[in-house]
């Protein structure tokens, strides 16, 4: 037999030798053979045992490429949402809740009662929106990773930018927490044990208190697989930061305005008759004691980029959409405004009992100011443990995004592997503790990062994701919600220069006196 004829389909139709042919036509072409075929033709029959062979193969790949389908091995963000809406708005609120709550009471002391209420609220306001572009840029294109995003808006470079700016502000923010824990938790301790001599003692050595909560507490929980889990140590961090606010309150109608030194109070007798009804004694003719409605002073400057940060919670907002139950934009956009809500009630009563205290006698760090009247009362000292559980209970809800992060800049083609998500948290955790034990002078530079990539997140990058990723089908270049995203941008660039030529005119000046936020 001719070669020709060899490749002769059973329809009667030849093709050359390596011709294509769609499945649809081969399916075709086997029924057609069913019924030309000779039955005493040997030809016939091979050429039928070919189309067989070819419908069994087709019939084989099709089921092979539909299980496939079904059951492809999941992405690390690929899964489905479990966490509760409850759940949800406690992750975002702790998120949120940073150390910057301590200093609130010095920003009011800066600008004023009223001021800083109109600034909070703007704040407040503006992080709402950045959520809300955030959320409607991710719906757009299905994406619920910030570095996505990018990625989508600019390519490479945009998905680098997120991914670096997220990477540097959290680092910053659990490195910030765990300096907390370097420096209150040994004076907590002392205050239990009565004792003034620290010296040669390991369980007062901050450095040593860092590493044994980082590797008993922080990491396992940083482990854990999905965001959702943490909701319940969330729900227990803002408990403790409830009750702070709670003591802090209560120390408003506790302590006398001016207050005593602690060195004077074991001298003078007199402070103990003085409050032992309990009672504040402020006067109005005492200008320490006499709370201001406005007030701007050189130090006023430094509170706007704390208030701004106040609210940092982008970069989780997006991973615990991810986790959410049955996640719509309307439902995470109510989980956004009642963390954010919530949190914006909690920092105005703090800052406003805090200030009113102690007027402008409070410090940045607004625990320190109480030490200064009693370092043992037991009070504040059930307060520092509490804030120490926030801060520490907060490290792993940071983690998460710097962990996702990294995976999406250098690991975003591979499936879930616990040995690197596990290494991931180690390396993490390991160079926050070196940065916090060696590097005592690190708050400078978290200024900078602070001033730089905090911007970033909260202002530029939402508003220009928006930008470019809406298709202008949907709402034109010139509609008014993208004139509004782009003007929220340049908002987003003069807070950032605003911010870096406080620190270096602070650097320059030689005196360090911008407290540290969030």
């Amino acid at each position: 037999m001719e070669p020709a004829e060899m490749n002769t389909i059973p329809n009667g139709k030849g093709h050359e030798a390596g011709e294509d042919t769609t499945v649809t036509a081969i399916k075709c072409q086997s029924e057609d053979a069913a019924q030309e075929l000779v039955p005493n033709s040997t030809e016939n029959t091979s050429n039928a045992r070919t189309a067989h062979n070819v419908d069994a193969n087709l019939a084989e790949s099709s089921e092979f490429l539909s299980k496939a389908d079904e059951k492809k091995t999941p992405r690390f963000t690929d899964f489905e949402g479990k966490t509760s809406f409850g759940m949800s708005v406690f992750n975002l609120g702790n998120a949120i809740m940073g150390s910057g709550i301590l200093g609130l009471a010095y920003a009011m002391a800066n600008t004023g009662i009223v001021l800083f209420i109109i600034l909070l609220t703007a704040v407040a306001g503006l992080s709402s929106y950045s959520i809300h572009l955030l959320l409607k840029s991710s719906g757009v294109v299905g994406i619920r990773a910030y570095e996505q995003l990018g990625y989508r808006a600019f390519g490479t470079p945009g998905k680098m930018a997120a991914g670096i700016a997220i990477t540097l502000q959290n680092i910053g923010a659990m490195s910030s927490y765990l300096y907390i824990v370097k420096y209150e938790f040994p004076l907590v301790i002392q205050a239990f044990l009565k004792t003034d001599n620290i010296t040669g003692v390991w369980y007062l050595n901050g450095n040593y208190l860092v590493v044994i909560v980082s590797c008993t507490i922080i990491l396992p929980l940083a482990l854990m697989k999905q965001l959702g889990y943490l909701g319940y140590t969330s729900g227990f961090s803002l408990s403790c930061m409830v009750f702070f606010l709670i003591a802090v309150i209560y120390k408003k109608f506790q302590l006398p305005c001016p207050f005593v030194e602690f060195s004077h109070n074991k001298t003078l007798m007199s402070f103990n008759t003085s409050v032992a009804d309990g009672g504040v004694h402020m006067t109005a003719e005492d200008p320490a004691c006499t709370p201001r409605m406005f007030n701007l002073n050189s130090q006023t400057a430094y509170t706007v980029p704390i208030l701004a940060f106040a609210f940092v919670c982008h970069p989780e907002v997006l991973p615990i959409y991810t986790e959410l139950r049955n996640p719509t934009k309307t439902k995470m956009q109510h989980v956004s405004n009642i963390s954010i809500g919530v949190m914006y009630v909690m920092y105005l009563l703090a800052a406003l009992f805090g200030y009113l205290t102690f007027i402008d006698k409070v410090e940045p760090e607004l625990l320190h100011t109480y030490s200064r009247i009693d370092p043992y009362d037991t009070l504040i000292l059930c307060v520092r443990v509490a804030v120490l559980t926030a801060v520490t209970l907060t490290v792993p809800i940071v983690l998460f995004p710097v962990r996702r992060a990294i995976q999406h800049l250098f690991f975003s083609n591979k499936t879930f592997w616990w040995p690197r998500h596990i290494a991931i948290a180690v390396t993490l955790l390991a160079l926050i503790n070196l940065l916090v034990i060696f590097a005592p002078n690190i708050l400078g530079i978290f200024g900078i990062i602070g001033a730089t990539s905090a911007p970033c997140l909260i202002f530029i990058f939402p508003a220009v994701f928006y930008i470019r990723i809406v298709p202008e089908e949907e709402e034109p270049l010139r509609s008014f919600p993208k004139i509004l995203a782009a003007c929220f941008a340049i908002l987003g660039v003069l807070f950032m220069i605003m911010s870096l030529s406080f620190i270096i005119i602070d650097w320059t000046s030689g005196s360090s006196k911008a407290s540290s936020g969030h």
